[in-house]
């Protein structure tokens, strides 16, 4: 495989440390631009990456920070919009992707691989996430013949340090008797991590993979019902999972907007209107075979609720002496 210089925006995310990690052990050189890097000292250890200060919502920066680069690989993305420079949907999806498509063309890249999200579209999103992820595809989409982008729309994605079954697994301990679930029915193809990574390194140097996307899903289709019952399963929570109406999901949503780390939010509840899931799933096009959530999500949730109970008991422990 050749060797490249690859710039990666949102590398120090949950996919961007695991992505670093693989293409490090490939021998490729990694830039990462951080607004702090001394938050990501994991990754400063690698010896092929190179953590830089830099705000990537400066198009003077993202010039700067593209030259002498190879490949450009754009991970930024949220999942709730905040109050603060740059934490809307508009501002890291679609206008940061025009940003980074007008760096490439000026500083001579010529190929970008982007990450957004299955059922992006900046015309009939229900919810204000996926419209942006969607205009964000279209001005990837519209970069001209001199740019050559590859497209990955994962559903949901687990593995160690995820987002989505750990955050349920710290709301069913908080919440262990009777569980109250927007949206139970709303379907995921769960993506482990590791596919994910496999399918960007599949595409760096393939040039049959130019000018395409590329949905990522899991092998099994679940409800988000199912999805919790089986989390809670794995951490030792008998939790009963009470699937809201759809006034009391709505109300969920808005009151879950006030508390801090915004859990869930009307947009989210919007978002969940769409199944997660593959048409067509890209990582059999890759020639990968899709790895199961109940191969990998045993090897930490059980372990991380048997830390938990440890630590608990400890607590007891300290304030009986």
């Amino acid at each position: 495989m050749s060797k490249h210089t690859i710039c990666i925006l949102g590398g120090t995310g949950f996919v961007g440390h695991n992505l670093v990690s693989r293409l490090a052990q490939d021998g490729h050189h990694l830039i990462l631009p951080s607004r702090n890097r001394e938050r990501n000292r994991d990754l400063l250890v690698l010896p092929m990456v190179s953590e830089i200060t830099a705000d990537i919502h400066d198009p003077l920066v993202l010039e700067s920070l593209f030259r002498d680069i190879d490949i450009v690989i754009n991970l930024v993305g949220i999942l709730n919009e905040s109050r603060g420079r740059d934490k809307s949907f508009a501002s890291a999806h679609s206008e940061l992707a025009k940003k980074v498509v007008a760096a490439c063309q000026k500083t001579g890249v010529k190929r970008l691989l982007h990450m957004s999200s299955l059922k992006a579209d900046a015309e009939k999103g229900p919810s204000i996430y996926l419209r942006s992820k969607g205009e964000a595809e279209k001005a990837v989409r519209n970069a001209g013949p001199d740019l050559h982008w590859t497209i990955f729309q994962p559903s949901v994605i687990f593995g160690p340090g995820d987002s989505f079954t750990n955050r349920f697994a710290s709301l069913l301990r908080v919440i262990p008797v009777a569980f109250p679930l927007a949206c139970p029915n709303a379907r995921f193809a769960p993506v482990y991590i590791g596919d994910v990574c496999e399918a960007f390194r599949r595409c760096l140097n393939n040039p049959r993979t130019h000018g395409k996307s590329f949905q990522l899903c899991g092998p099994q289709i679940y409800s988000l019902r199912e999805l919790v019952s089986y989390i809670g399963k794995l951490i030792g929570v008998k939790s009963r999972i009470i699937g809201l109406p759809d006034g009391l999901a709505r109300t969920q949503a808005r009151m879950m907007e006030l508390v801090p780390g915004k859990p869930f939010s009307m947009d989210n509840y919007r978002s969940l209107s769409l199944n997660s899931i593959c048409d067509n799933n890209g990582l059999l096009r890759l020639g990968i075979t899709p790895t199961s959530l109940d191969v990998i999500a045993p090897q930490y949730l059980e372990k991380d609720s048997i830390q938990a109970d440890l630590d608990q008991y400890r607590k007891h422990a300290g304030r009986e002496k």
